[in-house]
Order: C-alpha cells, then structure tokens, then sequence
C-alpha cells in the first residue's frame, strides 16, 4: 500500500522496504566513479586496446547514453499504463518524482536497480563490441548515466554558475512545469531537438518564473 506526506513521502507500509526506496545522491558518485574508471583502464592496461581507440568507445558511449536516456525517459518513463497495477508501477518508477520533484532521496536510481542494469548492458555491450572494444565503451556509457544522475540533482538543488548549467536546468524544470510530454532530456537537449520534443513556441514569461524557483 502506497502512502504519501508532502514534507516526505511515504511509500510502503513496510519500514524495511521504504527504507531502501529511498536512495542518496552520494550513491551514485561512490559507486559509478570506479564503476567507469575500472572499465576503461582494464581495456587500456590488461586488454593494449590503445589509448586513442578507447577514448572514441568512451565518447561513443557517453553519446549512446544520452540517447538511451532520453528513451528510457520518454518510452518508460512517461508509459501510461492501463490497470491499477500498471499505474502502480509507473508511480513507483517515476510518478513519485513528478509529486516529488524535490525530495532528493527519490531522484536517484536505487543501487539495486542500477547496479543490475549496470551488469546487464555490460552483457549486451559484449554481445554487440566484442570482449575487447566494450569495455571502453562500458566506461563511457557509466559516465554518461553518473553525469546524468548528477545533473538532474543539480537542476533541482543547486543553483548553476553557467550559462549551459542555466540552461539544462532551465529545460529539465520546464519539463515538470510546463508540459511533461515535452523535453525529455535531462543531461542534454540534443536529442528533443532530433526527435520533435522540443516545443518550438516561446517560453511564457510566468514559466519561466516558475521553473527558475523551483
């Protein structure tokens, strides 16, 4: 049975398994940092694949990141499911965040969901590269999604010192604000602009407002 609170949501009746729903942005950084280094170095030291080759696999995985995240984010994400269960379940995945959007213990992907992810495209990497070139590849593509964890944090705790910063926060909080079928990427808004979600009207001034003092 689901519970909520707006100063901080409850989810489960359980102590136990809410507990573990909840997850601290430090996670990701103390699990991802080394989950990317390792990677890349065990390609270039143990495998000789050569510092040039795997510095492309990386940025080639950093780009197939943000590719997958903006599906994941539009295709699953935003699902709409039929049923009580499966409205259940989208609540669960990402509906939370939505009612949320500032509870930073429910922002991040919970270890146990990551880490199995972690693991099953290291698989499908190695299907697809070969066990010499994934690696790299790997690397890359772990870096993007530490990026992408860290920068959806950021848009919706920190104030950004950048213009760029500015404007990815700006994006992402439009998203919550304004239109959530809209802006789908979050570490980038490259791939809006590729596949149409990137609304093409300007940006009501009280947006704006909004979305800047979230």
């Amino acid at each position: 049975m689901l519970h909520a609170s707006p100063n901080s949501p409850r989810m489960f009746e359980s102590d136990f398994i809410d507990f573990f729903s909840r997850t601290h942005p430090l996670v990701v950084p103390i699990l991802y940092v080394p989950g990317s280094a390792i990677p890349l170095f065990y390609g270039i030291c143990t495998l000789k694949l050569g510092i040039v080759k795997s510095f492309g696999l990386f940025v080639l995985g950093l780009i197939g990141w943000t590719l997958t995240e903006y599906w994941l984010h539009r295709a699953v994400f935003h699902m709409e499911p039929n049923g009580p269960r499966g409205k259940r379940l989208h609540f669960l995945i990402h509906g939370v965040h939505h009612q949320w959007p500032k509870d930073r213990y429910r922002l991040v992907m919970p270890p146990a969901v990551s880490i199995s992810l972690y693991f099953l495209f290291a698989c499908l990497f190695d299907l697809v590269f070969g066990p010499l070139w994934m690696w790299a590849f790997h690397s890359g593509f772990v870096a993007g999604y530490l990026m992408y964890d860290m920068t959806h944090f950021a848009t919706h705790h920190l104030r950004p010192m950048t213009a760029w910063g500015r404007r990815v926060r700006s994006h992402h909080l439009l998203h919550h604000a304004k239109d959530s079928c809209q802006r789908f990427g979050v570490s980038t808004p490259l791939w809006d602009w590729v596949f149409g979600t990137m609304p093409t009207q300007p940006r009501k001034a009280s947006t704006n407002r909004y979305a800047n003092s979230i």
